[in-house]
C-alpha cells in the first residue's frame, strides 16, 4: 500500500512530540518514580514510533523524518530496557516504610531464634537468682541494681517528688546521646558476632536474656513489678526487640557463611545477603535512637512525676504500633 506520508505525518507527529517529551524527562531523571498508567502510555508512545518509522522506512519517506524517528525510537528503547535494571534511588523513607519490615519478615526465623535464645538466658537468669540471691551481685550489670528494688523505688520516688528532684536536669540530650551510642555498640557486637558462625551471637544473646531475666525476678520477687513495668515498658518494648533484631542480622550473615546445602560459593551467598544484613542493621540503628530518647526523656521519671499507670499504656502502645509495623508495612509494595 502505497503511503500519503503528508496526512501520516500529520497524524503521527503529535505522539512523536509526547513521546520526546517523556523520554527528555526520563533522561533527566533518571531515578523518577512513575504511575502504572504512565508507564503504559510510554509504551504505547514507543510502539507506535517504532511501527510509524517501520512503514516510513518501507515507503521511502523523508530521510530527515527517518533519522529524527530513528533516534527517539532508539532513545525510548534505551529507556524501556534499562528502567528495567537501573537500580531506585535510595529513600529514607520509603526504605522505613517498606524496605526494612519487607528485609525483617524475610529472615523471620532468624528473629524467632534470636526471641528464643533470649528468653532461655531469662529464664536461666532467673532460676539462677530465685536459688541463689547472694548471685545479684556476679549477674547485675550496674551497681546501682544492687540496691533492694524497694529501696531504690523508694529513693527514687522521694527524689522526683522533691522540688529539684529531676535527676537529669539540664543533662536530658548529653544522656540520651550516650544511651543511643551505648545501645548501638552493644547491637552492632551482636550483629558482628555473626561472623564467629553464629556462636557469638547466641553467647551475647543469652548472656543478655540472662541479665533481663535476673533483673526482672530481683524485682518482681521483692513487689515491685508496677515500677518494673513502668521503668522498663517505654523504652524496652523498642530496645529489645532492636537488639533481637542485631541478633536477626548476625544470623542471616552466619546463614551466608555456613551456607547449608548451598550449591554457590561463600563470596555469592555474602553479596546475596549483604543488603538484607544492611537494612536490619539500619533498622536496629532508627529503633535504638527512638529508644535511647524515650529512655532519657520518660523512662527514667517515675511516681509522682509520671504515674506507672501511664508509662505502661505509653510502652503498650508502642509495642502494639511495632507489631503492626513489622506484620504489615510495606505488604502492598510486595505485591
Amino acid at each position: 500500500m502505497i503511503l500519503d506520508v503528508e496526512r501520516f505525518l500529520a497524524a503521527e507527529e503529535s505522539y512523536w512530540k509526547e513521546l520526546e517529551a517523556a523520554v527528555a524527562a526520563y533522561e533527566r531523571n533518571p531515578h523518577r518514580a512513575a504511575q502504572l498508567s504512565e508507564l503504559e502510555r510510554f509504551q504505547y508512545l514507543y510502539q507506535r514510533a517504532a511501527t510509524g518509522l517501520a512503514r516510513l522506512t518501507s515507503n521511502s519517506g523523508d530521510p530527515r523524518v527517518r533519522a529524527y524517528l530513528e533516534s527517539l525510537v532508539a532513545r525510548a528503547y534505551a529507556e524501556v530496557h534499562q528502567r528495567r535494571s537501573r537500580a531506585p534511588r535510595f529513600s529514607f523513607w520509603r526504605w522505613l516504610r517498606a524496605g526494612f519490615p519487607q528485609t525483617f519478615r524475610r529472615h523471620l526465623a532468624a528473629f524467632w531464634l534470636s526471641l528464643a535464645i533470649t528468653v532461655g538466658g531469662a529464664a536461666f537468669g532467673a532460676a539462677v537468682v530465685a536459688a541463689s540471691p547472694d548471685s545479684r551481685a556476679t549477674l547485675m550489670p550496674f551497681a546501682a541494681l544492687l540496691e533492694k528494688p524497694h529501696e531504690r523505688v523508694a529513693r527514687e520516688e522521694k527524689m522526683q517528688s522533691a522540688k529539684k528532684g529531676d535527676p537529669l536536669e539540664g543533662n536530658k540530650s548529653t544522656f540520651s546521646a550516650e544511651l543511643m551510642t551505648h545501645n548501638i555498640r552493644v547491637s552492632v557486637l551482636t550483629l558482628a558476632m555473626g561472623m564467629t558462625w553464629g556462636i557469638g551471637v547466641v553467647t551475647l544473646l543469652f548472656y543478655n536474656g540472662v541479665i533481663l531475666g535476673a533483673v526482672a525476678f530481683d524485682y518482681i520477687a521483692d513487689g515491685q513489678l508496677q515500677f518494673l513495668l513502668g521503668w522498663l515498658m517505654p523504652h524496652g518494648v523498642i530496645e529489645i526487640p532492636a537488639i533481637l533484631v542485631g541478633g536477626q542480622a548476625g544470623f542471616v550473615l552466619a546463614g551466608a557463611l555456613v551456607g547449608w546445602r548451598s550449591g554457590e560459593s561463600r563470596r555469592k551467598r555474602l553479596a546475596a545477603a549483604r543488603a538484607d544484613i544492611a537494612s536490619l542493621a539500619g533498622g536496629m540503628a532508627v529503633m535504638l535512637v527512638w529508644a535511647g530518647t524515650i529512655e532519657a526523656f520518660v523512662s527514667q521519671y517515675h511516681r509522682p512525676v509520671l504515674p506507672y499507670p501511664l508509662k505502661i499504656a505509653f510502652g503498650a502502645v508502642e509495642l502494639t504500633l511495632l507489631v503492626a509495623y513489622f506484620a504489615r508495612s510495606g505488604r502492598k509494595e510486595s505485591a
